[in-house]
């Protein structure tokens, strides 16, 4: 195949062909001598193609760990990268194919700057201001705390750069997603910025890095973005308060109950307790609550939506906000149910029960008597298990779905009627879990120390609500009239005379 060879002064190509003929049989023999000299660098190309196009430079302020890997993602994804440095013979160690060099020199090359650099640093930037005319700027800085300035640094950074075009982007991705690979947590990148082609540019810049972007409008709402990696648990801040709430006032109530007034009134030391027996009665408790709260908002809404005869107007703020975050109730409920399992098969292996069981065993020889077989009790006993075993089962089973890679496979009425229909039945199989415990305890006057109910009936109180409130909304004629509500019907007198079905 003929190549031509791209490029200037490339040499000189020459070709000698001589034709003799053969001493032996007489047939002709052409003998080639092709002689080429290609100056280094230059491609060879086949005649007919154009040649390969240049990679895209970009260009990276900053050399610290954020940079580096960015800068590594880039080079891998086929960009060219080139460092700007204040220091650029001692900036350490860079990754290879890229190049460094000073801040201004750096800054003529690239149509696009990542601007990986803190706010305190930015000194520099009017120095190179006349090298980033017309050029997009990335910023990708973060602030320690909240308030800290009273602009955004993207809007401050626009400010010192007036000419080029700001875009904020790529803060929330840290340098460790980048080196081991964004997983969904860290994926998505929230971008902002004033021209419509300056994000462009970034948004296809952060698609090829693998990265989801979400618009989120001009640089004013930067403010908002640089907010975002200094929140620590948002979805879980109150369902963490519930459940820290919930512990330590069931903690303290049962000590005072158990541990106090065995001090106080009977004179016995059983302190050590708190260890295991307190602890194992706390998670069962909390668990049941915050099962009972995932689905108590929902039964709540049902009744509001009843009440107004529509589905167009807005849940107040609080009930909005507490289902949003249902979710994390119940994965918290499902790791207090895990600690109380953990916690009761301990019980067999405890010292104080084995001790219990050998001290009970002596007495019953001592005074030759054997206790009869308790069929009620074994019925008892076997039951409370059984049922207990089943709720934690599907307590697992709601705990799985609710995981992405799986719910995401589910379609929504498969994930709607693990959620809702086994999510009640999980309720409904703890909440008799629980009163098979306290079986005819509750009617015992020993039960109630100083005048207050155990712990498992105070926790029995919520659940009981929930399961007899979503009773009535499974009656036929409440069930009709909400199904009518949640597809679109309307109740549209005060008195509730006359109705109108909506078309959208």
């Amino acid at each position: 195949m003929p190549y031509m060879v791209w490029g200037q002064n490339v040499g000189y190509i020459t070709t000698a062909v001589s034709q003799s003929v053969s001493q032996g049989n007489g047939e002709p023999h052409t003998h080639c001598a092709m002689s080429t000299e290609v100056k280094p660098g230059m491609s060879l190309c086949p005649l007919g193609m154009e040649p390969p196009p240049e990679r895209e430079l970009l260009c990276i302020f900053g050399t610290g760990d954020l940079g580096r890997s960015l800068g590594q993602r880039l080079l891998q994804t086929g960009y060219r990268v080139v460092y700007g440095s204040r220091r650029p013979h001692s900036c350490g160690p860079l990754p290879p194919g890229a190049q460094v060099m000073s801040h201004t020199e750096a800054a003529q090359l690239a149509a696009v700057v990542i601007v990986c650099v803190h706010r305190e640093h930015y000194d520099f930037m009017e120095e190179v201001a006349p090298q980033l005319k017309g050029k997009v700027l990335v910023d990708v800085s973060n602030n320690s705390k909240k308030g800290l300035y009273p602009e955004s640094n993207a809007e401050f950074l626009q400010s010192l750069i007036p000419a080029a075009s700001v875009v904020k982007a790529f803060n929330t991705v840290s340098a460790w997603s980048l080196q081991n690979g964004p997983s969904d947590a860290h994926r998505q990148v929230f971008l902002c910025g004033d021209k419509a082609e300056a994000k462009q540019k970034v948004r296809e810049l952060a698609t090829r890095l693998g990265l989801s972007v979400l618009d989120r409008g001009s640089l004013s709402a930067a403010r908002e973005v640089e907010d975002f990696p200094l929140q620590l648990f948002p979805e879980w801040r109150l369902p963490l308060c519930i459940a820290t709430g919930l512990t330590g006032f069931f903690f303290f109530y049962l000590l005072i109950r158990d541990i106090i007034y065995a001090y106080v009134e009977q004179d016995k030391d059983i302190s050590f307790r708190i260890m295991v027996s307190l602890a194992n009665k706390v998670f069962p408790i909390v668990s049941l609550i915050m099962l009972s709260l995932c689905y108590l908002p929902g039964v709540m809404a049902a009744i509001l939506q009843l009440y107004r005869g529509t589905k167009y107007r807005r849940f107040p703020d609080w009930l909005d906000h507490w289902m949003l975050c249902r979710k994390q109730l119940g994965l918290l409920a499902l790791g207090f149910a895990f600690l109380h399992v953990l916690y009761t098969l301990l019980i067999p292996i405890r010292y104080y029960v084995r001790y219990k069981i050998r001290e009970y065993t002596v007495l019953q020889i001592r005074e030759n008597k054997t206790e009869v077989f308790d069929t009620t009790t074994a019925w008892y006993t076997d039951s409370y298990f059984s049922v207990g075993i089943l709720g934690f089962a599907l307590y697992i089973l709601l705990g799985i779905t609710s995981l992405p890679s799986v719910s995401n496979a589910l379609s929504w009425r498969e994930f709607s009627f693990v959620q809702s229909k086994l999510g009640h039945l999980t309720l409904l199989l703890c909440t008799l879990h629980t009163y098979l415990y306290g079986w005819n305890r509750f009617l015992n006057p020993s039960t109630y120390k100083w005048w207050t109910p155990p712990g498992y009936m105070l926790c029995l109180v919520v659940p009981s609500v929930v399961l007899v409130l979503k009773l009535l909304m499974v009656l036929p004629c409440v069930d009709r009239s909400l199904g009518r509500i949640r597809q679109g019907w309307e109740r549209t007198g005060p008195e509730g005379e006359g109705t109108k079905p909506l078309m959208a």
